[in-house]
């Protein structure tokens, strides 16, 4: 019988029925990916759980809104509530201090967790991060506006990468028929409606305590990604006092896939690193 690698295990949190991923054994690091059509825990890092989990426990859960987790009725998007689920999901499993990698929309969750909650953070790395106030992309509209189709879908795909040779007609199908599941697109498209900058706030969490944030952090971004400006990542860079800052050439806003081996090598380095 065929499984679907996208569901793993279940857990309530804050009330919530979570589906996540857990690997490995250890230091817990809590992966949060981003917001795109039809996106999971899985989707975003499979390429990134196996690697990382040899020298620590990992943990991938589909953010409130996203994937398999529970979705309540009539769900809208704050910043509160995704924060609050994360932080339930925590404590749910006991984790302790965690580790966490935070991917674009899941970098402002991961900002404001760590501004909120300090204790329940030992280290940060934001990669291709929001959390910080900017103009709204093209890219980042397209991305949160998506209609379904395949070609909508491969035109998003060459949006997140540098190389347009990665939206092959296999991935295109794979990640529309994603977008389309029971209930993904509905809920997708509820959460971030035109006009979309006011999103791009509410994700934001104010630069003055993000300078407050003492915690040894790894801010990693595409030099030509279209969705999040790279520009983020250099502001970030200058914000948080323990941080450090890689940027690579010929990338867009996939960093953990479309340079997977030099991301993971540079995270599993990092997080390896005395406090």
């Amino acid at each position: 019988m065929e499984t679907n690698p996208e569901i793993g295990r279940r857990i309530v949190a804050g009330g919530i029925a979570t589906n996540y991923h857990d690997l490995g054994q250890g230091q817990p690091l809590l992966l949060i990916h981003g917001s795109g059509p039809g996106v999971s825990a899985y989707a975003n890092w499979r390429l990134t759980m196996a690697p990382l989990s040899a020298r620590r426990r990992v943990l991938a859960p589909d953010i409130l809104g996203f994937g398999y987790t529970e979705s309540p009725p009539g769900l809208e998007f704050s910043l509160d509530r995704a924060v609050g689920h994360l932080t339930a999901f925590i404590d749910a499993l006991d984790l302790g201090p965690v580790d966490i990698v935070g991917n674009s929309f899941g970098g402002a969750l991961a900002l404001a967790l760590t501004v909120r909650a300090p204790e329940r953070v030992r280290r940060l790395v934001l990669m291709g991060a929001a959390g910080i106030e900017f103009p709204l992309t093209d890219g980042l509209d397209r991305v949160w506006g998506y209609e379904p189709s395949l070609e909508n879908m491969r035109q998003l795909i060459g949006i997140f990468s540098f190389d347009a040779a990665r939206a092959t007609d296999d991935l295109v199908r794979l990640r529309y028929e994603a977008s389309i599941r029971p209930g993904f697109q509905e809920r997708f498209s509820a959460l971030f409606p035109a006009p979309r900058q006011r999103w791009v706030s509410a994700l934001a969490t104010p630069e003055h305590a993000i300078a407050a944030i003492d915690k040894p952090a790894l801010v990693l971004h595409g030099r030509e990604d279209r969705v999040i400006p790279p520009s983020n990542a250099e502001r970030l860079f200058r914000l948080l006092p323990r941080a450090e800052l890689h940027m690579f050439g010929r990338c867009g806003h996939w960093t953990q896939i479309e340079h997977a081996a030099r991301f993971n090598a540079l995270v599993d380095d990092f997080l390896a690193g005395e406090p």
